[in-house]
């Protein structure tokens, strides 16, 4: 399937779609929710931005936060059944996520050799790159969620969470070793989290960690590796 220029256009209508709707349910909604809404508009809008900049990462990116939102439309299904709002969520982030894969839309991004010969990447290191910029693109909502929920707003923790994970996506995409670390800071930090903690409260800050931590884990068996060889 050709047609780079329009599938790449209409993914980036879906996630400039669901950028301006969460702004706005931010902006209306008035409760303990606005903070967490406006981060998902942050969320989305950094993928469309991203698309049009053409930022190498920006596929890798954009395909995460699609995959993000078909497991929140599967789990939706799963919960209250097919809702028309439920379908059209997983429907639409199906098509974006689809419309983003391939070789041929690859080349558009993640292809292009210039960023490749700039940071002396070869084929298995973008590839290992790629896996854990989508792992971080589906993740990095669920730790902003988490952060930013009523119960956890405020708290040391959450902020501290938060902060890693942000500042571990930017290093990650920039190649900095750092990058790799804060957000396997933060994935260890969710999962001491959910440990200490007991019933239902223990589910969010487990399945979030968890996602951090498969987000650092193509990184894992290169750095021990070269731990254990220094």
């Amino acid at each position: 399937m050709k047609l780079v220029g329009e599938r790449r256009a209409l993914s980036a209508v879906i996630f400039a779609f669901y950028a301006l709707l969460y702004f706005v349910l931010g902006m209306s909604n008035g409760s303990e929710f606005t903070r967490a809404l406006y981060a998902l508009a942050g969320v989305y809008g950094l993928a469309f931005f991203a698309l049009v900049a053409g930022y190498f990462w920006a596929r890798w990116y954009a395909v995460g936060v699609a995959l993000y939102g078909v497991l929140t439309g599967a789990v939706g299904l799963w919960q209250v059944g097919p809702e028309p709002v439920i379908v059209f969520l997983a429907a639409t982030h199906v098509a974006a996520a689809l419309m983003l894969w391939g070789d041929a839309m690859s080349a558009s991004y993640d292809g292009q050799t210039a960023w490749r010969e700039r940071y002396h990447m070869d084929e298995p290191a973008v590839n290992r790159l790629g896996r854990s910029v989508i792992r971080a693109g589906v993740s990095l909502p669920m730790v902003l969620l988490y952060a930013l929920a009523p119960k956890s707003a405020g708290s040391a923790l959450a902020i501290s969470v938060a902060v890693l994970a942000l500042l571990g996506f930017r290093g990650l995409v920039r190649m900095k070793t750092w990058g790799v670390l804060a957000l396997g800071a933060a994935g260890a930090t969710l999962l001491a989290a959910a440990a200490v903690q007991h019933g239902p409260a223990t589910v969010m800050p487990a399945i979030t960690g968890g996602l951090v931590a498969w987000a650092v884990l193509p990184f894992a068996r290169p750095m021990l590796r070269f731990v254990a060889r220094g």
